[in-house]
C-alpha cells in the first residue's frame, strides 16, 4: 500500500477508520478469536546491539542480569506451562546480534525448537540475524514463524540503533521468508518517530511479497538506564489508529497487541480488539518487561465474547503474490523500496 493511502486513512476521522478497520477485519477474521501467544527469553542481557530502547544491551544499566542460554528441560517446562493456561503460540527469544550454522549455542536452539515443536502449539523464536544455512536449519527443526521487527521507518532507523542497519533487518526475514518459514515483523511506537515514520514503517511491511504472517504493534515501555528511558508513554488513541491502519494495509495478517499493553485499561484495549487486533502476548511477562495476568486478559476475552484461536503447528507461510516484486529483496533503499 501507498505512503499516501496509508496516510488517508490514518488522518481521518476516529470513527470513520474503525469502521472501515472493522469491515476488513470481519472479513477476513470472522471467528471472534484471539491468539495467545506466550513469550520466554532464553537468554537474556548482554547483546552488544546499541538498540536505543532495549534493556538487554551490554552497553546500558539496567538492572537487567545476563543469564545464559537456558537448559532445554526449563524450556520445557516454560513450554508446556504455556500450553496449559492456554497459549497457542510459544515464543523463544535470545539476547543476540545472531546465530552461526555449527555454533555451540545454535544447535543448542536447534535442540530444543525439536523438542517444543512435539507439544502441539506453534514455534516462534527470535534470535537476531540469520543468514540463509540458519534459516533453513531452523525450519526444518520445527520452528512456525521468525520474529524479526522492522521497528520504525528506514529513515528514523539510525536514529535508533547504529550497530546494524534497515537493511541487516530485511536481509534477515528475506532468508527467513525464503526458508518456508512465517514472518512475524512489525514495530515499536514511540521511539523519537514522527506519524509519518510509523506510516512509512507500515508502507515497507505491507510492501513485503509475502505479507507477514503477522505484525506486532508495541507501545514502548521506557527502561531507565537505555538512551530512551526518557520517552513519553504512547498515546492510546494514536495506538488503535496504529492498529487500525495495520488491518487495513495487511488485511490476512495477524495484529499483535503487544508491548506497552500493560498501560492499557480494558477500555483501550477493547478498542484495539475491535480495531483489528486479533493476537496478544499472554503471560505475566514479556522478556524482561510487566504484561497483564493471564487471568485478567482471559476475563476480559470472555465479557468481549471472544475465544482463544486453535494453534496451527503446520500452519503454511503465507504465499508470495506473483504478479508483484518480491520485497524485502537484497537490499532496501530507504523511500525507494527494492534497491536490486
Amino acid at each position: 500500500m501507498k505512503f499516501s493511502d496509508l496516510h488517508r486513512f490514518y488522518h481521518q476521522p476516529f470513527f470513520n477508520l474503525l469502521k472501515q478497520a472493522r469491515a476488513v477485519h470481519e472479513e477476513h477474521w470472522p471467528e471472534n478469536e484471539v491468539q495467545l501467544c506466550t513469550l520466554l527469553s532464553i537468554k537474556t542481557g548482554g547483546c552488544s546491539e546499541d538498540c536505543g530502547y532495549c534493556a538487554q544491551s551490554a552497553r546500558y544499566t539496567t538492572g537487567v542480569q545476563r543469564e545464559q542460554l537456558m537448559e532445554k528441560e526449563q524450556v520445557m517446562e516454560k513450554a508446556r506451562a504455556a500450553k496449559a493456561s492456554g497459549s497457542t503460540r510459544f515464543c523463544m527469544g535470545a539476547a543476540w546480534k545472531g546465530v552461526r550454522s555449527g555454533s555451540e549455542k545454535f544447535d543448542h536452539v536447534l535442540d530444543i525448537v525439536r523438542d517444543v515443536s512435539t507439544l502441539g502449539m506453534e514455534v516462534c523464536v527470535t534470535l537476531g540475524e540469520l543468514g540463509e544455512t540458519e534459516a533453513r536449519a531452523l525450519k526444518d527443526a520445527g520452528v512456525t514463524a521468525y520474529n524479526h521487527n522492522i521497528d520504525t521507518s528506514p529513515e528514523h532507523y539510525p536514529n535508533v540503533v547504529t550497530t546494524h542497519t534497515f537493511d541487516d533487518r530485511l536481509r534477515t526475514i528475506r532468508h527467513a521468508q525464503d526458508a518456508g518459514m512465517s514472518v512475524c515483523c512489525g514495530g515499536i511506537l514511540g521511539l523519537g518517530e514522527a506519524i509519518e515514520d510509523r506510516l512509512r514503517m507500515l508502507e515497507v511491511l505491507s510492501n513485503f511479497n509475502p505479507h507477514p504472517e503477522s505484525v506486532p504493534i508495541n507501545a514502548l515501555m521506557p527502561i531507565q538506564g537505555t538512551p530512551l528511558g526518557g520517552n513519553e508513554q504512547v498515546d492510546s488513541f494514536a495506538l488503535i489508529r496504529m492498529i487500525a491502519v495495520t488491518r487495513i494495509a495487511i488485511p490476512r495478517a495477524k495484529v499483535r497487541l503487544s508491548a506497552g499493553r500493560a498501560n492499557l485499561n480494558k477500555e483501550a484495549q477493547t478498542l484495539c480488539f475491535f480495531a483489528g487486533a486479533n493476537s496478544i502476548f499472554y503471560g505475566d511477562k514479556l522478556l524482561t518487561t510487566a504484561n497483564p495476568r493471564a487471568n485478567e486478559d482471559m476475563a476480559l476475552l470472555r465479557e468481549l465474547g471472544l475465544s482463544a484461536q486453535e494453534p496451527a503447528p503446520s500452519l503454511d507461510a503465507p504465499s508470495a503474490d506473483e504478479h508483484r516484486p518480491s520485497y524485502p529483496a537484497c537490499e532496501a533503499k530507504a523511500g525507494t523500496g527494492c534497491g536490486c
